[in-house]
C-alpha cells in the first residue's frame, strides 16, 4: 500500500505509462509533479512486467545476513504466551543461553507475534495475577493518610463562575504572576481503613512537619471516636511521609506505602466541585461540615449502605452522636 503523501496511486502510474508512450519521459514527469527517476522507474516496470509491475512492492530486503533463528523466535512466543515475560527478561533468558539478541530485536518479535500487549495473550485476563486486597480487619489496622492539592479560590469567585476569559480570571493570573505563588491549598486526609471514618484538614502546604502536625491531629479525632491504637498507617511515596519527624509521629505504627486515592475521588465529586465556591474561607467552613456527612451521614459500600461510623461498637456510636 502506498504511503499518504504518495503522488502515484496505480491508477496515475497507469496513466503515467500511456502518456510516456509517445512523449519524452521527462516531460510527462515535470507534468505529474514527480522527479524524473520516479517516472522512469514505473515505465521500466511496466516495460518489464506489464500491468503487474505498476502494483506495490514489499519494502523487506531480498537478503537478511543475520535472521534470527527461528528456535529462537518459538522461544520468544513460548515464553511470552505460557510465563508473560517481558521482552527485557527474555532478552536476558536467550543471552544466558548462548543466543545474542537485543531487547530491542526481541520486542520488534513480540508485536510481530501479537503479544505485545497483555489483553492479546489473555483477554479474559483467567491467567493473570490476582492482586492481594489490602483488607483492614479491625479499627484501627490501617489508616490510610493522603494529600490532595486544589486551587485556592479567590475572593470574589474564580473562573468556574466568570469563565477562563473574564477580566475576573485574567486578573486572578496576573497576581499569580506578580506575586509567584501558586495558590494551592493541601487537603491533608487520614481514613480508617475498617470504618471509613475519615478528618480532612486544609493547610497551607505539604511539607514534612505540616503533615507530622496533621498526622498528630489525626491520631487525637480517631482517639476521640474510639480508634485508640493505630497499627498500620499507608501513604504514597510523598517526600514529607519519607522524614524522619513524620515517622516519629507514627509512634511505632507500622509505615506501608502505595497509593491511597479513592477517598481523593470522593472528596473531589462529591465536596470540591460539587458545587460552586465563593472563596477559600467559605470552603475551609464547608470543610468541618463535609467530615460529620461523610462519616456519620453518608452511606458506605463498604460499611453495608450505612455510615462509616455505624461500624463502630454502640458504645463508641453513643459518643459520636454529639457530633451530629
Amino acid at each position: 500500500m502506498a504511503h499518504r503523501n504518495a503522488p502515484l496511486s496505480f491508477e496515475g502510474r497507469r496513466r503515467l505509462v500511456d502518456r510516456c508512450s509517445d512523449r519524452p519521459v521527462a516531460h510527462v514527469a515535470a507534468e505529474m509533479g514527480i522527479s524524473r527517476a520516479c517516472a522512469s522507474k514505473w515505465f521500466n516496470r511496466w516495460r518489464r512486467y506489464g500491468d503487474v509491475g505498476l502494483l506495490d512492492r514489499s519494502s523487506t530486503p531480498r537478503r537478511q545476513p543475520t535472521p534470527t533463528p527461528p528456535e529462537a523466535v518459538e522461544q520468544i512466543e513460548t515464553w511470552r504466551r505460557e510465563c508473560k515475560w517481558s521482552a527485557s527478561r527474555i532478552t536476558f533468558e536467550l543471552n544466558d543461553d548462548g543466543v545474542q539478541i537485543s531487547r530491542r530485536t526481541v520486542t520488534r518479535i513480540i508485536g510481530r507475534l501479537g503479544l505485545n500487549r497483555r489483553r492479546f495473550i489473555d483477554p479474559d485476563g483467567d491467567t493473570n495475577r490476582r492482586p492481594r486486597p489490602i483488607v483492614a480487619k479491625r479499627p484501627g489496622h490501617m489508616v490510610h493518610v493522603d494529600v490532595k492539592k486544589v486551587g485556592r479560590i479567590p475572593d470574589g469567585d474564580g473562573w468556574r463562575v466568570h469563565g477562563r476569559d473574564s477580566e475576573q480570571a485574567r486578573a486572578t493570573a496576573r497576581s499569580k504572576t506578580k506575586t509567584g505563588k501558586r495558590g494551592y491549598v493541601y487537603l491533608h486526609s487520614a481514613v480508617d481503613g475498617h470504618t471509613r471514618l475519615a478528618c480532612t484538614e486544609p493547610l497551607p502546604d505539604e511539607k514534612a512537619a505540616t503533615a507530622t502536625g496533621f498526622m498528630h491531629r489525626a491520631r487525637a479525632w480517631f482517639t476521640a471516636h474510639g480508634i485508640t491504637h493505630i497499627e498500620q498507617v499507608v501513604t504514597d511515596n510523598g517526600p514529607c511521609y519519607r522524614a524522619d519527624a513524620f515517622t516519629r509521629s507514627l509512634i511505632g505504627a507500622r509505615h506501608k506505602r502505595t497509593k491511597v486515592e479513592r477517598y481523593n475521588r470522593i472528596l473531589a465529586e462529591e465536596f470540591l466541585y460539587a458545587r460552586t465556591w465563593t472563596s477559600e474561607q467559605q470552603r475551609a467552613d464547608a470543610l468541618c461540615m463535609w467530615n460529620a456527612h461523610h462519616n456519620y451521614h453518608r452511606s458506605h459500600g463498604a460499611a453495608g449502605g450505612q455510615p462509616p461510623a455505624a461500624m463502630l461498637d454502640q458504645r463508641v456510636t453513643n459518643v459520636v452522636a454529639s457530633y451530629r
